[in-house]
């Protein structure tokens, strides 16, 4: 059995969150709700949840308030939020749950799924919510720190430093400017979907591109070549695209 503790300032939210839980989660056998930080605060006095599903955009104090006096505890949290793009991304650039309101009760499933497939140590968990915090002080979404755990560790990269991601079956191999490649155990599209507004276009079935460094396109348009000297192969189908963005007819 898990216990729950969620956190919205939103009556309706709170209440159709709970009777999901209690209709369609039997994992989780005890859940506490409040009202705001102050209120929570109060409840984990004595009460020790191992989630904790926390509204982002709050009054008087925000569920980033709520992580940052919070930073060392153990429990798991799953973010819940309407639609806010920049803390969706500082959300997703740090490896971290959510839950885009309003969701399904087969949502709320997948996401306690995942609380039980984590391997994360306490350090680790504690590096993804630093870099959350650092993510949402950032002025511009483009200054964000990638966040990508591994078996050995979270390692965090800035997007001008990331050259071009590559397909490995299942894994992702991240080419870097000046550093060796990484390896990540997450798919290309994983990474396409998160990257798509940085100026990262799809070139190949096999190949995620920086914009921003490539340097030029064969003649014939079949190769781009980056800023490391490595050359892309542009698919047939994914040729014109690549012109557009490059601004070549």
């Amino acid at each position: 059995m898990i216990r729950a503790l969620i956190i919205d300032d939103e009556p309706k939210a709170r209440n159709v969150l709970h009777q999901f839980i209690i209709s369609f989660v039997p994992e989780i056998g005890e859940v506490k709700t409040a009202a705001s930080v102050e209120e929570a605060r109060g409840i984990l006095e004595f009460y020790y949840p191992d989630i904790v599903f926390l509204d982002v955009e709050m009054p008087h104090q925000s569920g980033f308030d709520f992580l940052r006096m919070y930073e060392n505890a153990e429990f798991d949290v799953i973010f819940t939020t309407a639609f806010n793009q920049y803390a969706i991304q500082a959300i997703k650039f740090s490896a971290l749950d959510f839950l885009l309101k309003p969701f399904s009760p087969e949502d709320l499933r997948e996401a306690v799924k995942r609380h039980f497939t984590k391997h994360e140590t306490f350090r680790q968990k504690k590096l993804l919510y630093d870099n959350l915090t650092g993510n949402i002080e950032k002025r511009d979404m483009k200054d964000f720190r990638l966040a990508v755990p591994s078996s050995e560790g979270v390692f965090f990269f800035m997007i001008n430093e990331i050259l071009r991601l590559e397909a490995d079956r299942n894994y992702t191999i991240i080419h870097l400017l000046g550093k060796r490649p990484f390896i990540a155990s997450k798919t290309l599209k994983h990474f396409e979907e998160m990257l798509e507004k940085f100026r990262f276009i799809r070139t190949h079935k096999s190949h995620l591109v920086n914009l921003d460094h490539i340097v030029r396109i064969s003649n014939n348009n079949e190769f781009i070549i980056l800023s490391d000297g490595s050359r892309i192969e542009v698919s047939r189908r994914k040729k014109e695209e690549v012109q557009v963005h490059l601004n070549i007819r």
